[in-house]
């Protein structure tokens, strides 16, 4: 060969792609898409994981916290006399501010000249700018992203709701997102408090309490990406599913094309293109055309992730209470990790392409009856991998049963996976299977045997594409039976839990006079007092758990309370009992804390308290969907006794419940002379509304990501079908020349594909099931530690049959068309070119 000789073999094999622009389509969206989805997944990802980063370097400093044990706030004397004895502690206030416009941002107020050196609030404060920071008219320090979601055009911080303005700006890139920084001067003067929120003490120092005050070690502060981790994680294995998909298009497209470039290989090999020189023609050719749809991939994912980042922000704060930023940070080694996770998924897809090309000598080439024969031997390969697969996501799931809730999430995930894939590479030859035992009672019948056998014929082309439907359809099923399922529990238990009609928190010191104010209402029926507060959970001798800290949760057990709180498992006959033990003294625990320790009901824990080890009997285990953590539950009374801190919360039963009633009592509440806003009184509805906005945002995500890898496998079948109509449409002429119509082959056509595509959607359905029950009885309790009921919906299932169906026949309606359109002349040219 001589030297241009490379570039003509390349330049004609990519000719291809000019007679069948079809194929190239297929190729560049199936790279797409795929890229699209993964990279808009990853970019969510890594800026999520940025303002963690900013996040927990600011409040995971390695310094305790110091906290009144009543639950009331400090005052300037607990810190004054602190300092007086010699004790390194610094002031800290946190809270709130709201912008005009309805904007809000939380303030961290500091006094840097008292911080510990291994604060990273030291750095917050600016140290090069200290004197700035300490004296009036002070400085207000906020990230670039928290600027540009606050600003208006001239990139000013709006003034505060009640027309304050804040002190000047000055930017700090390390700062978290929706946090500013300012003197500790300047953040008692706008959040109109009188004393510091917390007190700071390096985790080494040793300091003398006095019994007012409590410590909250640093250790126990659970860093914000930990507490996220499976939420980001479900989004990784959305992401994982559509490039798969995707792959699979890709995979399609290259199988085809190689099969149509068979004549053409065969003459570039006899005109001296070694074997060799052919594959790495081909392979430069994946290569080009991976880094083109690679690049439109990851544009589309930037775009995607834009899209979707004000969702996944607003779930992120509500369910955890992470802020993170609206714009996206992607680092430089996003755009390499996209471009390396596309180009590999491509030539693991044409690595079966490459090997076939060069392992097949010339003569052997020629024959496309060949790539049919191998076929069969596939399917055999595809059955026995299969089975391997479910081994190992039975094997997973055995294993995974053993072990402790809110562990194993990522082998939670593989077993998924493995299940998946496994049912993926079974439908192939399930399918064949069908259409050898279909055909026996329709020997009578030549018009459908031929049918029969030439969707046989077709299989090794849409076998891919049915395995890219089946994948999507049971994700769609599986994902939407669980979110459904989430939604239906989850609203039905707020509906149990929000028994009363309003919901107070008053300030700790005026928490007595509001009990005797809200007494003298007439409207008013009964007050539920509640209050929380944290404890150790204590190991015992032969226990199967380690200390370790819980939330204590005060209720006050009225009959409409414990008629309506539900009840997992209890020790006594009826939850009437239990709610009785209860009342006596004893606890009860959330799901949580069952299946994190092992307790249940009849056993005893113990509970550290400020006058010693709590030993209490458990009644009862409940619910506590979305909590992170293990609770124990005692009643309000015996909590303020045993842990000596007062109600923080009070549950008001109107007599009579009206909207009108709700807000006459917010407005003489504002009004009284309390020091009580209307704002700390919470209508139910309020609640509820919230907490409803707050799913739907979150779930929003993933029907948004489910939606789009659906449409990639509607896409996948498409384009397969395009993409072979020509040479199907000549294998058509014998039959319209042996008296058939063209009526009746479209209709084949049409009754092929779609029977097909029933057939993979009703195998989709027990596959989507069985990823609905590995969600919430797997998955939700390594991901949580608690578990979801499986719900089962017929019209969700009836609407994936139907969409399969109905992307199938889209798919084979045009085909029909040409071919209504196309002369007998014409087909009888395409079959003599064949």
């Amino acid at each position: 060969m001589n030297a241009a000789s490379p570039r003509t073999a390349f330049l004609t094999l990519f000719s291809h792609y000019r007679r069948h622009p079809g194929q190239l389509a297929m190729l560049l969206l199936g790279l797409w898409v795929a890229s699209a989805l993964w990279s808009g997944v990853q970019a969510i990802n890594a800026s999520a994981r940025d303002s963690y980063a900013r996040a927990e370097a600011l409040f995971s400093t390695g310094q305790d916290r110091l906290e009144r044990r009543d639950g009331r706030p400090l005052t300037p004397d607990d810190y004054l006399s602190l300092r007086l004895t010699g004790a390194p502690v610094s002031p800290l206030v946190e809270g709130e501010l709201e912008l005009a416009g309805g904007k809000r941002l939380q303030v961290l107020g500091i006094d840097p000249l008292t911080l510990p050196e291994s604060s990273s609030f030291r750095s917050a404060g600016g140290i090069g700018t200290l004197k700035d920071f300490l004296q009036p008219p002070y400085r207000t320090r906020l990230a670039p992203d928290t600027l540009a979601a606050l600003t208006a055009e001239d990139d000013a911080l709006p003034p505060l709701a009640d027309g304050r303005a804040l002190p000047p700006l000055e930017l700090a890139p390390e700062l978290p997102p929706g946090v500013a920084v300012m003197d500790i001067a300047a953040a008692l003067e706008l959040l109109a408090r009188d004393g510091p929120s917390h007190l700071l003490v390096a985790s080494d120092a040793r300091v003398e309490l006095p019994d007012s005050l409590v410590r909250s070690a640093a250790a126990n502060l659970v860093p914000p990406g930990q507490l996220t981790d499976s939420f980001h994680l479900n989004l990784t294995a959305m992401g994982l599913l559509a490039l798969v998909v995707g792959l699979l298009i890709v995979h399609a497209a290259l199988s085809l094309t190689l099969e149509q470039r068979l004549g053409l290989m065969r003459t570039l090999r006899a005109l001296g293109v070694s074997g060799r020189a052919l594959v790495g023609l081909l392979l430069g050719e994946l290569l080009l055309l991976g880094l083109l749809g690679a690049a439109l991939g990851i544009l589309s994912g930037v775009w995607l992730a834009q899209w979707l980042l004000p969702d996944v922000a607003a779930s992120l704060q509500a369910l955890y209470g992470e802020r993170v930023g609206g714009e996206l940070a992607l680092p430089w080694y996003y755009w390499l990790g996209g471009l390396a996770v596309t180009l590999g998924g491509l030539l693991t897809a044409g690595l079966g392409t490459l090997w076939r090309a060069a392992q097949l000598n010339v003569l052997g080439l020629g024959h496309a009856q060949a790539w049919r024969a191998r076929f069969l031997r596939q399917l055999r390969g595809m059955a026995l991998a299969g089975g391997l697969l479910w081994l190992v996501a039975l094997g997973l799931l055995v294993w995974l049963d053993r072990q402790p809730p809110a562990e194993g999430l990522t082998p939670g995930f593989v077993m998924v996976a493995a299940g998946l894939l496994g049912s993926a590479l079974w439908l192939p030859p399930l399918l064949a299977m069908l259409l050898v035992g279909a055909g026996r009672p329709l020997r009578r019948h030549p018009l459908a045997q031929w049918a029969l056998a030439d969707l046989q014929l077709q299989l090794p082309r849409l076998s891919v594409a049915m395995m890219a439907l089946l994948l999507a359809l049971s994700a769609n099923l599986g994902v939407g039976s669980m979110v459904g399922g989430f939604r239906l529990t989850f609203l039905e238990w707020l509906d149990q839990r929000l028994v009363a009609d309003l919901y107070l928190r008053p300030p700790p010191a005026q928490y007595e006079a509001a009990i005797d104010w809200l007494e003298s209402r007439d409207e008013i029926e009964t007050l539920l007092p509640r209050a929380s507060t944290e404890a150790t959970l204590l190991a015992t001798k032969g226990s199967q758990y380690q200390s370790q800290p819980v939330s204590v949760y005060g209720v006050t057990p009225h009959p409409v309370l414990t008629e309506s709180w539900p009840l997992l498992a209890s020790q006594e006959e009826d939850a009437a009992s239990a709610w009785r033990a209860f009342a006596r003294g004893a606890a009860m625990i959330n799901e949580q804390l069952a299946l994190a320790t092992g307790l249940a009901p009849g056993q005893r824990l113990r509970l550290s308290s400020p006058t010693g080890p709590l030993e209490l009997p458990i009644a009862a285990v409940y619910p506590d969907y979305g909590n992170p953590r293990g609770e124990v539950m005692l009643t309000a009374a015996a909590l303020s006794e045993r842990f000596q801190t007062s109600p923080d919360s009070i549950a008001i039963l109107l007599a009579r419940e009206s909207p009108e009633a709700a807000e006459t009592l917010r407005r003489d509440l504002s009004r009284a002379a309390l020091g009580i806003g209307g704002g700390s009184l919470i209508d139910q509805r309020e609640i509820r509304r919230r907490s409803t906005d707050i799913f739907e945002r979150t779930f929003a995500i993933t029907r948004a990501l489910n939606t789009l890898t659906l449409g990639v496998a509607g896409l996948a079948l498409l384009s397969s079908l395009l993409a072979q109509t020509g040479q199907r449409r000549g294998q058509l002429a014998p039959l319209w020349a042996l008296g058939v119509s063209r009526g009746p082959l479209a209709g084949t056509g049409v009754a092929q594909l779609g029977g097909a595509a029933l057939v993979t959607a009703l195998l989709a359905v027990p596959v989507g099931l069985a990823l609905s029950w590995c969600l919430v009885a797997v998955i939700n309790v390594a991901a949580f530690g608690w578990r979801l009921p499986l719900h089962i919906f017929p019209a969700q299932i009836a609407a994936t049959l139907a969409l399969a169906l109905g992307v199938a026949l889209l798919a084979a309606v045009l085909p029909a068309w040409r071919l209504w359109r196309t002369s007998p002349r014409t087909l009888l040219t395409e079959f003599e070119a064949l």
